[in-house]
């Protein structure tokens, strides 16, 4: 009615060929790839052990589990072998995994390839004792591993070496099948299948047998199969056996549903198997679905595929050669990917080579967090240098391709394998530099005050009247706000601060120039008028100074309320500037206007600069065209060699550079203009009189 077997995928394609015309169901126990399996689809094939391919999934995340990357494999030879790499080495690579090696085992030895086979022999066993390769993947059949088995021992027939022999096999438990073989014996179980084990198993013969054994001892049949070393017989059931055991129910209720279905049509008599054809179990056994004894769910899908997972299993192995199968975990393909994988590490017993520790399979040593991967000129990926990651950069993993850059709000530390958060900064009172510059301001502030008290306590003498009062104290007032307006820009960047900072300078630093350029053309026109005819009387007074310093001033302010209005200055963080550290400062919105403010104070700076110079030469004691003809000398120096300084500095060294600034050419209008004066008001008040001005001129 059907056939099991075989284990050898080879035989079981040749059988489906042979019985195809007859139609006989065939369970295979053995795995069968995917191709191979598609195949033979015509000749009732059904395959009672999950897709091959499951296991190559299922060996690519055991190895990434346990981080083996550099792996040696032992393959048949023959072209399944073969077929079986180029399926496994593109995953391999993906999963970034190389091959150590791959060698090919000989199924047989002729004697007229002695040599060949010995150097065989002599190449597997170096491979077996390299060093840095730890893991190997073998595929192929029970000559496979009597094969390699064979080359350890004749290596190290005593065991005495530390190079041991790794293998992940593939195990699923039956539950009361070990309660099972502990109680079955010849005596209860009259069968003449177990007679003959028993015999072989414990060399034994029964009383009844024509033939006895060669020990000449006699079967009690009581013998206990839980004395039989495990390399003999094992009394779990293996991976082969459960699929036997899986196709055995699978055919049992085929049958039985076969029969059920031909009862409805005729009676049947009790243990009465009606006749029935091999052919007419094929509806029955695509899509069967039952649960065995352990508890397990067997299934075989439309296309005769069986689905379920796979049991790993922990070789122990004993100084004795013996062993014993520990489950430790169990690959499941139909759960969620990333998590088919199960291993209970707690359960693995290492080979003592190894020291009951994790081995490693790789290339070369791990690159430690700060390095990265440098791969090698004509070696495979998995070989490398281990390089120290660039400046501003990173590596915090073992084994990383390349280094990446810290977040925008984060650097480097010391060691390249994290990031550190960038502190925020910003030019404040409390650091030197802040400290040096607020106190020349408060300085600068308490001497222009000081200036200002002298000329208002002695504004009734000549030096003070002959210069125009009224402009002189404007001159002095604008001067103290353009000292405070520096203490803005060492302020914690804000809304109001930034919005406030550059009109402000600005704004009080045209009222100063434009007065000193009404002071300029006030005296100019003066002397202008006493000339005999002279048109230009009408304008002298205070008309015409104030209406420059007024139409000066205004022009600015209109520029900073159009600023203002269309892309106003706003505090921002500055990540880039300095590496560790987070920069505070004020973005000035359009560089256009701030330009613009700039300009427009150099382009006064300069009209005043030409009428001094101009009127330098008018009598010294009815003017102070020198005076201002150096002060506008001084701020113009001051602020062209702004421009190249501003635009070469970042962060908190461009604010001090415009603080400086500010402060330099402030404090050039003061010195020039105020201080000559300020010596003879205190010093030389006996120059301080009208009779000394009108000797003088």
């Amino acid at each position: 009615m059907a056939i099991i077997g075989a284990l050898v995928s080879d035989t079981s394609a040749y059988m489906a060929e042979t019985i195809k015309v007859f139609k006989i169901p065939q369970l295979t126990y053995g795995s069968f790839a995917q191709e191979a399996f598609q195949a033979t689809k015509l000749s009732s094939l059904y395959c009672m052990v999950p897709k091959e391919e499951h296991q190559y999934n299922g060996v690519i995340q055991l190895l990434l589990h346990f981080g083996w990357k550099w792996i040696g494999v032992f393959t048949f030879d023959k072209n399944k072998g073969e077929h079986f790499l180029q399926k496994l080495h593109p995953l391999l690579s993906q999963n970034g995994i190389c091959l150590a090696f791959t060698q090919k085992v000989p199924q047989r030895a002729q004697l007229e390839e002695i040599s060949e086979f010995l150097e065989v022999i002599s190449v597997i066993s170096n491979q077996l004792t390299d060093q840095k390769v730890n893991t190997f993947l073998v595929y192929g059949d029970s000559f496979t591993i009597l094969w390699l088995r064979s080359v350890v021992f004749l290596r190290d027939p005593e065991n005495k070496e530390s190079a041991s022999f790794r293998k992940v096999w593939i195990l699923i438990e039956v539950q009361g099948f070990t309660e099972f073989l502990q109680v079955i014996k010849p005596s209860t179980h009259k069968d003449g299948f177990l007679q003959e084990v028993w015999q072989q198993l414990f060399d034994c013969s029964h009383s009844n047998e024509e033939s006895p054994s060669i020990s000449n001892q006699t079967c009690s049949g009581e013998e206990n199969l839980e004395n039989l070393p495990a390399p003999l017989f094992e009394l779990q059931m293996t991976g082969q056996s459960y699929s036997i055991y899986n196709a055995v129910y699978a055919v049992a209720h085929s049958l039985h549903e076969a029969v059920r279905s031909k009862s409805q049509h005729r009676v049947i008599k009790k243990f009465e198997i009606p006749d029935l054809q091999p052919w007419q179990l094929h509806p029955f056994l695509q899509g069967i679905s039952f649960n065995n004894s352990a508890g397990e769910r067997v299934f075989l899908n439309e296309k005769g595929e069986a689905t379920g997972g796979f049991d790993i299993i922990n070789l122990i192995t004993f100084p004795n050669r013996s062993f014993q199968k520990v489950r430790v975990g169990d690959l499941d393909p139909s759960a969620p990917k990333g998590k088919e994988l199960f291993i209970d590490e707690d359960g693995i017993v290492w080979h003592p080579a190894f020291n009951q520790v994790l081995p490693i399979s790789q290339c070369n040593d791990h690159c430690s967090p700060g390095y990265w991967k440098k791969g090698l000129e004509g070696k495979q990926f998995c070989c490398y240098n281990c390089v120290s990651c660039p400046e501003g950069k990173i590596s915090n993993q073992k084994d990383m391709d390349d280094c990446f850059e810290c977040s925008e709000d984060h650097y480097p530390n010391k060691e390249k394998k994290g990031c550190i958060l960038k502190p925020v900064v910003f030019l404040t009172f409390e650091e030197t530099l802040g400290i040096g510059l607020a106190s020349a301001a408060l300085c600068f502030f308490f001497l222009t005050s000081w200036v200002l008290g002298t000329f208002i306590k002695y504004r009734d003498t000549p030096i003070v009247k002959a210069n125009n009062r009224s402009l002189t104290y404007n001159l002095l007032v604008s001067l103290l706000l353009c000292f405070l307006s520096s203490l803005l820009f060492l302020s914690q960047p804000g809304k109001v601060t930034c919005l406030l900072r550059q009109p402000t300078f600005g704004i009080t630093f045209s009222v100063a120039i434009s007065s000193v350029l009404a002071k300029t053309i006030t005296v100019v026109v003066a002397f202008m008028a006493t000339k005999p005819g002279s048109q230009m009387r009408k304008w002298v007074g205070k008309r015409l100074a104030f209406s420059i310093v007024l139409s000066c001033s205004l022009f600015q302010v209109c520029i900073c309320i159009l600023w203002l209005s269309t892309s106003p200055p706003f505090p921002e963080l500055d990540m880039h500037s300095e590496l560790q550290k987070m920069i505070l400062q004020c973005n000035e919105g359009s560089a256009f206007f701030f330009y613009c403010v700039l300009g427009y104070m150099g382009i006064l700076a300069i009209a005043s600069f030409i009428v001094a110079f101009l009127a330098r030469k008018l009598p010294d004691s009815f003017n102070e065209a020198k005076f201002i003809t150096f002060s506008m000398l001084a701020f113009c120096s001051v602020w062209i060699s702004f421009f190249p300084a501003y635009l070469s500095t970042k962060g908190k060294a461009m604010v001090a550079v415009e603080v400086f600034s500010i402060l330099a050419s402030s404090a050039a209008l003061l010195g020039c203009i105020f201080l000559p004066k300020c010596y003879i008001i205190v010093f030389k008040p006996e120059l301080n009189q009208r009779e000394q001005l009108i000797k003088r001129t």
